[in-house]
């Protein structure tokens, strides 16, 4: 599902759709940090509690009811733990295309950071009892 033949940027075009955990506080952190940030309205947003997350999770082999990573799907394909941050950083454009650099760590390096962090995410960052609700404006970066 990582592809580390492909250039971190997907063509500015195209939307990609992020799944995400909904009742994680760190990834709602993510989710705000990247509306913020994300001028150009490139992501979308599903939070894999959701029917449009599910779906894509079970649509590219992952758990929906054992999240250890989320997603990252667009145009040239599908995309999960290190390697989709590095991708979805890189895509912010601007400054944020300097992560790519980070490609220069082996993925097996990033990827046991990134799940020591994923599978502690609640433990050290807490959990909501529902999903992030987004504000009007926001609204339509999400799919459920």
């Amino acid at each position: 599902m990582n592809r580390a033949d492909q250039s971190p940027v997907a063509p500015p075009a195209a939307r990609a759709t992020i799944v995400f955990d909904g009742v994680c506080l760190l990834c709602n952190g993510w989710v705000k940090f990247l509306l913020r940030h994300d001028r150009h309205g490139r992501y979308r947003f599903a939070a894999m509690q959701g029917q449009a997350g599910r779906a894509l999770l079970q649509q590219h082999g992952l758990d929906p009811d054992d999240p250890l990573s989320f997603l990252l799907v667009d145009a040239t394909g599908a995309w999960t733990d290190s390697d989709a941050i590095v991708r979805v950083l890189a895509g912010l454009g601007g400054l944020w295309q300097l992560s790519g650099v980070l490609r220069l760590v082996p993925r097996r390096v990033r990827d046991l950071g990134y799940r020591l962090i994923a599978r502690n995410r609640y433990r050290w960052f807490g959990r909501s009892d529902h999903c992030m609700l987004p504000t009007p404006e926001q609204h339509a970066r999400f799919l459920d």
